[in-house]
């Protein structure tokens, strides 16, 4: 059916309403060429509405393999084109009778340039979209929507059970922010990896005895996360991604501030400091640190794109962490040396 997307500065885009109910939330763009699947279930979209750039999207279908959750994450797809048929020999469903399957909300037929160009302007927004008979209901819906600054998105996304992958030869203990299927699966490689929840206490970790601590990417405000890191710093070595390297910064005494669109793509280009090198690398995150916020640390990495810090090492303990997805799911293998490097750091403790 016709349906509508309404900004809640009044902005309206018209396109086709397909599977699920009226979506809103916090509406972000995303310039990732593949990866499509990776990208819905990826936790860290929780409270968002996804517009996709690319123009045509769901040529190879969807496949359990490429799930980064066990479901959908945003609250809504919007796309110029999706195909519902898909050509690839992995594929086991289409995307639209995937997401028409999780129930997800998709809009398409919509001027996603023109979106984006907006949303690049104007800054990430607050949108809602339905059936076009009902632009005032989701004019008030968008305006009612909280965003996600200010909201604590981790609680409904952490594990509520501890739980074990990987058969490493190191023991670290990864808190659940948000994670991705991809992270214990890269850790799994250098040590048995046990997963536990955001608020797992730093004595509950420290019992478990392990020689490194993993703090995972995740959505929402790091300022209303509460990851008891004072006592783990200093005791073990401490790796951070995304949401993680935000909380080590915060709890280090740094700041972090909300980015007028965020970073959501998988072709960022990152400086290493220590090399000059040029990473291309995948980000999502909606926040960043400030800089020279984190005295204690070093800025290890930098985006080309507009400066934001993107990765920090403590000179006096050892912890470190960066911005962006070293283990992409989507996106480039640029920056998988970092779990070498945590690896190399825990066998020096």
């Amino acid at each position: 059916m016709d349906g509508l997307l309404v900004l809640a500065d009044g902005t309206v885009f018209e396109g086709e309403l397909h599977s699920g109910d009226t979506a809103t939330g916090e509406v972000v763009f995303n310039t990732v060429l593949s990866g499509y699947q990776e990208v819905i279930t990826d936790p860290s979209y929780a409270g968002q509405i996804v517009c996709f750039t690319y123009p045509h999207i769901g040529n190879y279908g969807v496949t359990p393999e490429d799930d980064e959750s066990e479901r959908p994450r945003c609250r809504g797809v919007i796309a110029r084109s999706i195909t519902s048929r898909p050509s690839n020999h992995r594929a086991t469903e289409s995307l639209p009778s995937w997401l028409a399957r999780h129930g997800t909300p998709v809009l398409t037929g919509v001027d996603t340039r023109r979106l984006t160009m907006h949303l690049r302007e104007g800054g990430a927004m607050c949108g809602a979209f339905g059936p076009a008979t009902e632009k005032d209901a989701l004019l008030a819906a968008a305006r009612n929507e909280p965003g996600t600054k200010g909201v604590d998105l981790v609680s409904e996304v952490t594990t509520r059970e501890p739980y074990e992958r990987g058969d490493g030869p190191l023991r670290v203990v990864a808190y659940d922010l948000g994670m991705k299927r991809n992270i214990p699966r890269m850790l799994g490689r250098i040590a048995t990896v046990e997963v536990v929840p955001a608020g797992t206490s730093a004595e509950a970790v420290l019992d478990r005895e392990p020689d490194g601590v993993f703090l995972s990417n995740g959505p929402g405000d790091p300022e209303t996360v509460d990851v008891d890191l004072g006592g783990l710093l200093g005791e073990v070595p401490v790796f951070g991604i995304c949401m993680g390297h935000q909380i080590l910064a915060r709890a280090l005494g740094g700041r972090t501030y909300k980015l007028a669109f965020g970073h959501h793509a998988g072709n960022h280009p990152v400086r290493r400091c220590a090399t000059g090198q040029v990473e291309i690398t995948s980000q999502n995150h909606n926040f960043a640190v400030a800089a020279d916020s984190v005295p204690a640390a070093d800025v290890t990495h930098v985006s080309l794109n507009d400066g934001v810090i993107e990765g920090i090492s403590c000179r006096d303990i050892p912890a470190f962490s960066v911005q962006y997805h070293p283990e992409a799911g989507p996106g480039p293998h640029d920056a998988r040396y970092l779990f070498g490097e945590f690896a190399a750091m825990m066998e020096r403790v």
